[in-house]
C-alpha cells in the first residue's frame, strides 16, 4: 500500500490540526502557508479565538496542549443595559462552565503547531497560493484541502445561496488585545454585553506574545455608534475602545481605566458577511478541491465559534479520511465529507445569524429567567461548548415555552 499525499493549503487552526491529525494517521502531508511562523508572530492579531472544552479536547488527543500555564476562562456573564435607566442593568448574571476555555493568540499559536507539524515528519511550503499552484498539487497529490479563506483561491469556492442566511456584513467589528482590564471578581468569564440598537461587547482572558492579557471585543451595527473603527491608529483604536464603553457600558469602563495595547499590533477592524460556500471548487483543469473550516462556513465572531469551528471541521474531516481507507478523493467524498461537518455546523450558523438579528420576545424572556434560574444560566452558558443544544430550547417560541414551564414546575414542587 502506497502512502497517500494530502496537500493543506492554509496554515490555520483548521489546516494545521487536519495536517497534524493526518501525519500521525500515516499520511504524507504538505501544507502550503503564505506566511512563515516568524512572520505570523511579528504579524498583527487576527482572531479573539475563545475555544470551548470539546475543541480543545481535538487539540489534546493530538498532543497539541501546549499551553497550559495560559489563563482559563471558567464562564459566562451577560449582561443588557437597562433602556431608560443610563447606567443600570436591565439583565445580568453569570454562569459557570461545565469545563474552561482557552485563547491562546494566534501569533503564539500558529508558530508552535508548525513546528510540531515539521517536527512530526509533515512538508512545509511556504508561497502564496494561487490557482495554477492548486492545478500543481493536484497533479501530485491524492487529495487537495483548502483551508485558507481569503484571497484568489477562496472565490473559487462559490456561495451556497440556500444556506447562507445574510448577503452583508452585520457587524463592523473590532478586537483590542490588552493589559490592565481589571478582573471580574467572581470568576473568570466571557463578559458579554448586548446594548440593542447598538451592537455587543465582549471580554475575556487569554495569552499572548507578552503573557496573559485580555482581550475585548467589539461588534457594533453597521451606521451605529459602534462602527467607527476604520483608519484608527494603534492609540486611536485604544482610546474609542474606551469612549464606547463610558458611553455605554460604565460598569465596563470602570474595569478598563488602566488598560493599555499589549503591543503596536494588537488591535484589529474589519467586517465581513455570514457565508456559506459550496464545499467542491472546479479548477481549469476540471479537477477538483475541497474546502475547509471558514472557507466553507463562515460565521460572524458574535457567538466565538470561529476556532471552535475550525477545530471541529478539521477533527471531522480527519475521520472522514481514515474512514474513507483506500476509496478514491472524488467529488462524491468531498460531498459526503462536507455535510457531516455540516449536521453539525448548520446548527452553529443558525444559533449565530438569530443572535445578529434584533432578540426576539422568547430570547429576551429567556434570557431575563436566566437570571432568576442557575439551571437557565448554565445552559445558555454550556451551548457555546455545544450549540445544537440550543435547537432543543433556544431558537423556536414553542420551545421555550415549553423549557420555561419545565424548569418553573420543577422550581415550584
Amino acid at each position: 500500500m502506497t502512502q497517500r499525499h494530502i496537500t493543506i493549503v492554509g496554515a490555520g487552526q483548521s489546516g494545521l490540526q487536519l495536517g497534524i491529525g493526518l501525519l500521525d494517521a500515516g499520511y504524507h502531508v504538505t501544507t502550503v502557508s503564505n506566511r512563515t511562523g516568524e512572520e505570523i508572530y511579528e504579524g498583527k492579531v487576527s482572531s479573539s479565538q475563545c475555544i470551548f472544552h470539546d475543541a480543545l479536547e481535538n487539540e489534546r488527543e493530538l498532543g497539541l496542549d501546549f499551553w497550559p500555564e495560559a489563563p482559563t476562562v471558567d464562564g459566562i456573564s451577560f449582561t443588557i443595559p437597562h433602556p431608560e435607566v443610563p447606567g443600570q442593568k436591565a439583565i445580568n448574571w453569570a454562569s459557570g462552565l461545565e469545563n474552561p476555555a482557552k485563547s491562546i493568540d494566534q501569533r503564539v499559536k500558529f508558530p508552535r503547531f508548525m513546528e510540531e507539524f515539521a517536527a512530526r515528519g509533515g512538508e512545509l511550503i511556504f508561497e502564496d497560493a494561487g490557482v495554477e499552484d492548486l492545478e500543481r498539487y493536484t497533479l501530485n497529490s491524492d487529495l487537495v484541502i483548502v483551508a485558507a479563506g481569503k484571497g484568489e483561491i477562496a472565490q473559487l469556492f462559490t456561495r451556497d445561496a440556500a444556506r447562507s442566511f445574510y448577503d452583508a456584513p452585520q457587524r463592523a467589528l473590532a478586537l483590542t488585545y490588552v493589559n490592565g482590564l481589571e478582573p471580574r471578581p467572581e470568576f473568570s468569564a466571557v463578559s458579554f454585553n448586548l446594548i440593542p440598537g447598538v451592537g455587543e461587547y465582549f471580554a475575556f482572558p487569554a495569552l499572548t506574545k507578552t503573557g496573559p492579557c485580555e482581550i475585548m471585543v467589539f461588534e457594533g451595527i453597521p451606521g451605529g455608534p459602534m462602527d467607527c473603527w476604520k483608519g484608527l491608529s494603534a492609540e486611536e483604536h485604544l482610546e474609542t475602545s474606551k469612549d464606547i464603553l463610558k458611553t455605554f457600558l460604565p460598569w465596563e469602563a470602570a474595569r478598563a481605566v488602566d488598560v493599555e495595547l499589549t503591543d503596536p499590533n494588537g488591535f484589529l477592524q474589519g467586517r465581513f458577511a455570514p457565508t456559506v460556500r459550496h464545499p467542491i471548487a472546479t479548477l481549469p483543469s476540471g479537477r477538483q478541491v475541497l474546502g475547509l473550516a471558514d472557507v466553507v462556513v463562515l460565521n460572524d465572531p458574535i457567538t466565538g465559534q470561529g476556532s471552535n469551528n475550525a477545530s471541529k471541521c478539521a477533527a471531522s474531516y480527519l475521520q472522514s479520511i481514515k474512514e474513507h481507507e483506500e476509496g478514491d478523493f472524488d467529488a462524491e467524498f468531498m460531498q459526503a465529507t462536507f455535510e457531516k461537518y455540516w449536521n453539525y455546523a448548520q446548527h452553529v450558523a443558525q444559533w449565530t445569524n438569530a443572535l445578529l438579528a434584533p432578540p426576539p420576545p422568547h430570547v429576551l424572556q429567556l434570557l431575563g429567567a436566566a437570571g432568576q434560574s442557575p439551571e437557565i444560566a448554565s445552559r445558555f452558558a454550556n451551548g457555546f461548548n455545544n450549540p445544537p443544544d440550543f435547537q432543543e430550547w433556544f431558537m423556536y417560541p414553542d420551545k421555550a415555552a415549553a423549557y420555561l414551564e419545565s424548569v418553573n414546575s420543577v422550581a415550584t414542587r
